[in-house]
């Protein structure tokens, strides 16, 4: 039946398994090895406050129950068990609490998909140099990032989770790179991913299993990479094929071109964008927009009367749900309860979405003045600008101010600098680690293209956090 159909970009799996299976330190550019050890340092913050959730401890202990062999570490838990394991472990702490970096296109957030795989097979080899480990690395995020754009928003529409079901490339051709795979090797590896990828969105409402998504992905592709060392065959086909292939399946708008486009030239990983507030992505504008009112303004949640918010098609379904305190899942993924506690605290951030917070009568009473409306000329943008948003406020003294904002800060187009990343870990981990630790940490991811070996690296990320 496929045969009758011509594929949406003839041998692009192929090409994408060639490019990455090739590719060598030297090739990268300076720019992207820096982005990349920023990414690496963004992930240790993450995974380290991940594994203090309750989630994670619970996906840790089904883990740990399998009884593997012990040669890749837990994240934060002083614990060993299989690379695949690990993966499925540190794939969730990574994305437990809406903290990990995203690429904006894809709507992938590579840093819990590609680290921990390539430092799990690291480990467990009890060699690679930071040079091997951040190749592999940039592959990940490169072949990731590439499917993802290739999907287009058309998967998310269609109410699939992008960490779950794109994000499985990402791992797959990290661990391919890790174990050195051949092309044909590394096309059968990602022709196992996309039977392996699934995630729905309707987890966003309240389910732990949201951030199980994202382990579930790296962990499968470890599988994917290690069945193809052992010469197990996967779809060759399997992103461009016309019938039951990944894009046609998962997306009714895919955009095939996107896979290949400026390969080698253009780097997806200098897009990679960081997240100063603990929710999701989309709604960062909108709280930056009411933040800087409010700022500019002097004013307190309780001068504000009513709070009208214009988004993008996007974020409105994504984000503009009544909020009904379902869970911190929930909270983080939700509009006004970002807005609200932005305006109430003055910032969204980790002790916002405590679970003692979510019914706080506060929260509500500020919700109760709040609006949110798909906004035509934000629609009109296209999808670069789904993160735009129009904020507008009217005080309780009838003055209303509202500003428009076309990038959330730290998108690419609007950049954290490299201080504010390592501000942002420095406040994730300070109830994690030692202030030594800390220290040790951020001097080991910039200097990472310099080791010989990541094992110190490995050693410090592995040690059992204080608990939170």
């Amino acid at each position: 039946m496929s045969s009758s159909k011509p594929p949406l970009l003839e041998n692009a799996t192929r090409d994408l398994a060639r490019f990455a299976s090739a590719i060598q330190f030297s090739d990268l550019p300076k720019e992207v090895v820096e982005r990349i050890k920023l990414c690496v340092l963004d992930h240790i913050g993450c995974v380290l406050y991940g594994a203090t959730l309750p989630w994670t401890k619970k996906v840790a202990a089904l883990a740990m129950a399998e009884g593997a062999a012990p040669v890749a570490s837990i994240s934060g838990m002083g614990k060993k068990t299989s690379v695949a394991l690990a993966a499925l472990v540190n794939g969730t702490s990574g994305h437990a609490f809406e903290l990990d970096d995203i690429h904006k296109e894809s709507i992938v957030h590579i840093g819990s998909l590609s680290p921990p795989v390539a430092l799990g097979f690291a480990e467990a080899a009890g060699k690679g140099t930071g040079r091997e480990v951040i190749t592999a690395m940039v592959a990940g995020y490169e072949i990731g990032a590439r499917v993802g754009n290739a999907a287009t928003m058309g998967l998310f529409f269609r109410g699939f989770h992008p960490q779950g079901t794109s994000g499985v490339f990402a791992s797959a051709a990290a661990a391919a790179r890790m174990l050195n795979l051949n092309a044909e090797q590394f096309q059968h590896a990602l022709g196992m991913s996309g039977s392996q990828a699934g995630g729905l969105m309707a987890a966003q409402e309240g389910a732990m299993v949201k951030r199980f998504h994202s382990g579930r992905a790296a962990q499968s592709g470890v599988y994917a990479a290690l069945l193809a060392k052992d010469g197990f065959t996967g779809i060759t086909d399997v992103l461009e094929a016309a019938y039951g292939g990944y894009l046609t399946v998962y997306s009714d708008t895919p955009n095939a071109k996107r896979l290949t486009d400026g390969l080698g030239r253009e780097w997806e990983t200098l897009h990679v964008g960081y997240k100063p507030h603990a929710s999701v992505t989309s709604i960062h504008t909108a709280l930056d927009g009411l933040t800087e009112i409010m700022r500019e303004n002097n004013l307190k949640a309780g001068d504000i009367a009513k709070l009208e918010t214009g988004l993008s098609p996007m974020t409105h379904v994504h984000c503009a749900w009544e909020y009904k305190a379902q869970g911190v899942t929930a909270a983080q993924m939700n509009l006004y309860y970002g807005l609200a506690v932005t305006a109430i605290d003055g910032m969204a951030f980790t002790e916002q979405y405590k679970e003692s917070r979510l019914k706080d009568p506060a929260i509500f009473d500020f919700i109760s003045r709040v609006s949110a409306f798909v906004d035509p000329e934000i629609e009109k943008m296209g999808a670069p600008y789904r993160h735009a948003a129009r904020v507008r406020v009217t005080a309780r003294d009838g003055k209303v101010i509202e500003k428009l904002l076309h990038h959330r800060r730290g998108s690419p187009e609007n950049p954290l600098k490299p201080e504010d990343i390592e501000y942002k870990f420095r406040h994730v981990v300070s109830g994690c680690l030692s202030k030594a630790n800390i220290d040790k940490a951020v001097k080991l991811s910039a200097e990472l293209d310099k080791a010989d070996n990541v094992s110190e690296l490995l050693a410090l990320m592995a040690a059992p956090v204080i608990a939170n």
